[in-house]
């Protein structure tokens, strides 16, 4: 699908990717944050708010639970079982994690937009949330969630919420994919403009800044300014829903590194190459640094989900291709696939980079990684009703969009489930929001 810039560019990153070492991997945990998880507005929120959801159709849908939502042509049409529009916010979709835990020890996660783009979530709020999942009882606890604002009108264009006193953020305004937690602040990254917003504790937007690479701004089809229509390639670089999915934050030197979902495009309107760019940003200097570098595709692999440092150098990345549901059930030739999976997972890796280890085309060095999808469960910690028929544990979802280290054996990765469009642990049945403990020594200290 993609074509190289340079025939020398591919040459130099595909022999580290073909001797990558496979480290094996064991569930130590399991929580879930059950689908339908809703939490309520604040109570100085527009009424518009309290009900979330009435623009997924094709014309607006006023009565709340009164359309199922679905996988998609793409994957089956299988219904989920959820239907929107729902009363209150959905916490569903945990798109990132912070490297830095909380004080009380709970793990900062991210909600993204809400339905998917800009048009269809105006009335999804935006935040983010303390959680605290507890692997020997198999649940997650939501300990906080703080709803993002503009009292103070940072934000650089019209948002949703314009008019109003307190200004709260929707998915009509940002689609924020990757969160850290440095010096006191929230810092996410967002995929709309591509932004990275700074906020405080209390949710209030501090900052907010373009992108800029080799001294140029960034923007994509959805960045405020981009007039329709629009040619890629020339008038954005940026592909839909291709901004920052992950951003880690260095704890050598306090940089925030922002990696783009999907490769750039380039003067042709095609992707670049099958590599992803990488900007670095001083929270201190409120400025991009001006280095940039490339994170390598595995074949198969179309996207990242997240990244975060685990030492001063090395770094987890996840990358997955665009596939849901267990391989184990994909459709045969002429299948009806409401009864199996049409677009299976196939790729979906936990990778160890080095980014002290650069060539001369700025390619970060792959250290190697685990395989999502081949995960041993000696000890039976897999949650009843998410457990594969037969075979090693897999986790199949299309967006898995969070990792983090634990400690030096394990790392801990959940899902975005897109309520109510994903199902990819069951047929039929809107996916949890699930939180694996992973025991992964050999590839923490592969170096």
């Amino acid at each position: 699908m993609r074509l190289c810039l340079a025939l020398l560019s591919c040459a130099v990153a595909l022999p580290a990717i073909a001797q990558e070492q496979t480290f094996p991997a064991r569930l130590a945990g399991h929580a879930v944050l059950p689908a339908l998880t809703m939490t309520t507005p604040p109570a100085d929120a527009p009424r518009d708010l309290w009900v979330s959801g009435k623009f997924t159709g094709k014309t607006r849908i006023d009565a709340p639970m009164s359309v199922e939502g679905d996988t998609g042509k793409a994957y089956g049409n299988h219904g989920t079982g959820i239907r929107l529009p729902f009363i209150g916010q959905p916490v569903q979709g945990m798109s990132g994690f912070a490297m830095n835990r909380a004080e009380d020890g709970s793990w900062f996660t991210l909600t993204d937009n809400g339905f998917g783009t800009k048009l269809n979530s105006p009335d999804a709020m935006l935040f983010f949330h303390r959680m605290s999942p507890d692997f020997a009882t198999g649940a997650v606890t939501r300990n906080e969630t703080v709803f993002l604002r503009d009292p103070d009108r940072k934000v650089p264009f019209r948002i949703a919420n314009e008019a109003t006193d307190s200004r709260y953020l929707t998915g009509a305004d940002f689609d924020p994919e990757s969160i850290q937690y440095h010096d006191g602040d929230i810092w996410i990254g967002d995929e709309f403009g591509p932004w990275l917003i700074r906020v405080g504790r209390d949710g209030r937007v501090l900052d907010v800044f373009a992108t800029k690479l080799d001294g140029e701004l960034l923007t994509g089809p959805d960045t405020a300014g981009t007039a329709v229509p629009a040619q890629p390639g020339k008038d954005f670089r940026v592909q839909r829903s291709g901004g920052y999915e992950g951003m880690a934050l260095q704890p050598q030197t306090g940089l925030l590194w922002a990696m783009l979902e999907k490769p750039l495009l380039g003067a042709d309107g095609q992707p670049e190459g099958d590599f992803l760019r990488v900007m670095t940003f001083d929270p201190v200097k409120s400025d991009w640094t001006g280095d940039s570098y490339r994170f390598k595709l595995a074949e198969g692999a179309t996207a990242i989900g997240d990244f975060n440092f685990i030492d001063d150098t090395r770094a987890l990345v996840i990358e997955r291709d665009n596939g849901e549901g267990d391989a184990a059930r994909a459709c045969a030739e002429g299948a009806d696939a409401a009864t199996c999976y049409p677009l299976p997972a196939r790729v979906k890796n936990i990778v160890l980079v080095d980014t002290a280890s650069v060539d001369d085309q700025g390619f970060i060095r792959r250290i190697g990684h685990v395989n999502l999808l081949d995960i041993t469960d000696p000890e039976g910690k897999a949650l009843p009703g998410h457990k594969p028929e037969q075979g090693n544990f897999t986790f199949p979802f299309f967006t898995i969009e969070d990792v983090a280290r634990v400690d030096d054996s394990h790392i801990m990765v959940a899902n975005d489930n897109n309520l109510p469009y994903s199902g990819g642990r069951e047929i039929g049945r809107a996916a949890d929001n699930e939180f694996i403990l992973l025991s992964v020594p050999e590839l923490l200290a592969a170096k």
